[in-house]
């Protein structure tokens, strides 16, 4: 970005101009000594020898540190992207956008305009490959969970916005929670931007302090080796096939999403999403759920687990049968009320199961520094 470049020099400036007036400073301020005061010749190595010099290395530090600080200081906020359609888009750096998911053809075209040149997904849902090759962007697929950043995938990433041609846009879903935080870990790794920037970034994005894990592996992050990155061997895949709890965490992502925005338009089917039948959604979610709970990924779970993914399967019935009972205006708004209920129930069902399982299985693989997990799972 053009204001760091500006700081940037002004601080190499400042810090020439402050070693030039310590090291003249100093100079002035020296004694003669007996020699030079009676008139007599003295050699180089003598007025060398007698002179107090300044410490110019220590002034060298104490300048760079300044200069340092005001690079740091500049780059601790991220700058919005000024856009329609790509959510919660942000500048981390000149090559690096941390955004959500482009939304179709108007989002993939946005990013064009930008100048941007790949795009790096980090959710679990399948890339829109097709629509970013429209518009000349490489899709690259580099998923992890809610849980954090595992270290492997933080190394991919960082070779990813060293190597890979630029401007750079990484997005999750709604580019809140895990895209920031991955572009934070890949943006570090590669010694684009300070280490201290990450909390400022996440503050800024709006991600949520019940991420554990993604704060995690920001505050672990570090600036990798460039021989290492540039030795690194990552095979770029433009799709990569989730893990199955990924793959299901998402459906029910996007069908609860959906089911949002059929009640914020009074459980009735958006005019901006003509697509999105209510009785239709309800009963998407209710299979995610039934199948999820007749899976092997439930069998083998604590009781505590059964029962939560037992109670949303009772509470996305529950859903369904009230938006295709409601006939009459007045158990239309009968039904309106319990369906908003129903969902608030599953939302808080989700919620409960986050912390009590994942949160917890996350703290228990974090080391006593606090440092990110080796390994992803949602």
């Amino acid at each position: 970005m053009k204001s760091v470049s500006r700081k940037q020099s002004a601080g190499v400036a400042y810090g020439l101009l402050a070693m030039t007036i310590l090291w003249t400073a100093g100079c002035e301020q020296t004694p003669q000594n007996d020699a030079e005061s009676s008139g007599q010749e003295v050699t180089t190595e003598a007025r060398d020898s007698d002179s107090p010099k300044p410490d110019t290395a220590a002034v060298i530090a104490e300048e760079s540190e300044r200069a340092d600080a005001e690079v740091t200081e500049s780059m601790t906020v991220a700058r919005a992207v000024e856009s329609e359609h790509l959510p919660n888009a942000y500048w981390l750096h000149e090559k690096v956008i941390s955004g959500g998911q482009p939304e179709g053809a108007d989002g993939f075209r946005e990013l064009q305009e930008l100048g941007v040149r790949t795009v790096i997904s980090v959710d679990g849902l399948k890339p829109d490959v097709d629509t970013a090759k429209k518009f000349g962007l490489r899709y690259v697929h580099l998923p992890h969970g809610y849980d954090g950043v595992p270290e492997e995938r933080a190394r991919e990433l960082a070779k990813a916005v060293r190597s890979l041609p630029g401007p750079i846009y990484i997005h999750c879903h709604h580019g809140k929670h895990r895209s920031p935080a991955a572009a934070t870990v890949a943006c570090i790794g590669a010694g684009l931007i300070p280490r201290n920037a990450g909390p400022a970034i996440l503050k800024v994005a709006g991600t949520s302090a019940d991420y554990n894990g993604l704060f995690a592996s920001v505050d672990s992050a570090k600036r990798l080796d460039a021989a290492l990155l540039d030795e690194l061997k990552v095979e770029f895949r433009e799709v990569v096939e989730p893990p199955p709890i990924v793959e299901v965490m998402t459906q029910l992502s996007t069908t609860f999403e959906h089911l949002q925005l059929i009640e914020a338009t009074g459980w009735a089917t958006p005019p901006d999403h003509p697509a999105l039948v209510p009785t239709h959604e309800a009963l998407l979610l209710k299979e995610h759920f039934t199948e999820f709970r007749r899976g092997p990924l439930v069998k083998d779970q604590p009781d505590e687990y059964r029962h939560l993914i037992d109670n949303s399967v009772g509470h996305a019935e529950q859903l369904e049968m009230l938006l295709k009972t409601n006939t009459s205006a007045q158990s239309a708004t009968n039904s309106e009320a319990q369906a908003s209920r129903a969902l608030k129930a599953i939302k808080s069902d989700c919620k409960a199961c986050h912390r009590a399982f994942r949160d917890q299985r996350l703290l228990q693989r974090l080391g006593p520094d606090g440092s990110q997990p080796k390994s992803s799972a949602n």
